[in-house]
This record gives C-alpha cells, sequence and structure tokens, in this order.
C-alpha cells in the first residue's frame, strides 16, 4: 500500500460555490493515474464517511486527458456562513493525503 500523498503531483481543494467543494487528484504518469482511477479508493462509497455526507452526495470524475481526478462533495457549512471555518474550501483536501492505495 502506498499513500495516496506519495502518489498524486497535486492534491487539492476549492470552492465550487457556496454548497459544494471541488477535490483534485492530479499524478504525473498514466500508469499511476489508472492504478489510483481504477482502484475503489477513491469511490463515493469509500469518500462519503471521509466528508461526513451519503454516498450518493459525492461525484468522483476522472479526465484522463488531464491524468486528474475531480470529486466534488457538499460543504458541511454554506460558504461564508457563521461557523464555517474555511470559506475558501482550501483546506478540505486533507482527508485524501492519507488515502492508501493498493500495490
Amino acid at each position: 500500500m502506498t499513500k495516496l500523498r506519495d502518489l498524486a503531483r497535486v492534491i487539492r481543494s476549492k470552492n465550487a460555490g457556496a454548497l459544494m467543494v471541488t477535490l483534485d487528484v492530479m499524478f504525473d504518469d498514466e500508469a499511476t493515474y489508472r492504478r489510483v482511477r481504477d482502484s475503489a479508493v477513491l469511490s463515493p462509497r469509500a469518500l462519503a464517511p471521509l466528508y461526513g455526507v451519503s454516498d450518493n452526495e459525492v461525484a468522483v470524475i476522472p479526465f484522463d486527458g488531464a491524468l486528474a481526478i475531480k470529486i466534488t462533495v457538499p460543504r458541511a457549512v454554506r460558504a461564508g456562513s457563521p461557523g464555517d471555518g474555511d470559506v475558501y474550501g482550501a483546506q478540505q483536501h486533507a482527508p485524501l493525503i492519507e488515502i492508501e492505495v493498493p500495490d
């Protein structure tokens, strides 16, 4: 097993409007991208518990041409509302970095 942080070139998050966050996972080479894409580690079922949502609220969109995977999840709190500790959504990728990818 290898941590996702050791396989991906970029793991980041950002706002996708006031109600959603986008997570981007980008890779340097096609073999690594396909290894992660074809595993179940970034499936809605695997990611939902990390973000406290149901799996039908998680979208995972692979972009083969860019060697990247885009994930969208609903925000726990509307951006800018009281209790929002990350108005830009820039810290929401943290749960992804420790995901273990099978060899």
